[in-house]
């Protein structure tokens, strides 16, 4: 497993889709590998209020099902993702509780929404940054503040009824 951290969060200019950029802990500059996870609008909001550590007046969905977690005695040790099937990535979360571990079958965006909310750590199996990951191509400065601003606009964009199924 690689342990890899959230390079960028932003909006597919092609798509119009949320898409999650993983990275590499330990690859910097041109030789590194971009795991790219679109991921749904609902979800891309979670991600990004833990990224800025906003709290909501009333736990939203990846805060309660934190507090459960916790109130049986677990904690997130960390998040797994574990393979692509038919462009479908896979995940777990594993919990660790005193007596035991175990792993739990979860989406990408779902688990990376705990990660971030829990300071939990986020591993990538080798098979799946084999077959999805791209290389930098140049080492660009990511200028945060911009690509928040950026999915801010497009939240505000955005309409309720676009995420009605």
């Amino acid at each position: 497993m690689i342990h890899v951290r959230i390079a960028s969060l932003s909006v597919d200019a092609v798509s119009n889709q949320p898409v999650i950029i993983l990275r590499p802990v330990d690859e910097e500059g041109s030789e590194a590998r971009l795991l790219p996870i679109w991921i749904g609008h609902p979800e891309a909001t979670a991600i990004l209020l833990a990224l800025q550590d906003v709290e909501p007046p009333r736990p939203m969905t990846h805060d309660l099902l934190h507090n459960v977690i916790t109130s049986f005695g677990h904690i997130i040790e960390r998040v797994e993702i574990t393979r692509l099937e038919e462009g479908t990535f896979y995940a777990a979360l594993v919990l660790r509780g005193e007596e035991h571990s175990v792993a739990i079958d979860a989406r990408p965006s779902d688990s990376i929404a705990l990660a971030v909310r829990t300071g939990s750590p986020i591993y990538v199996a080798e098979e799946v940054m084999k077959e999805a990951a791209v290389l930098a191509e140049v080492e660009v400065e990511v200028d945060e503040e911009a690509e928040v601003e950026q999915f801010r606009d497009f939240l505000e964009q955005v309409d309720p009824s676009d995420f009605q199924g």
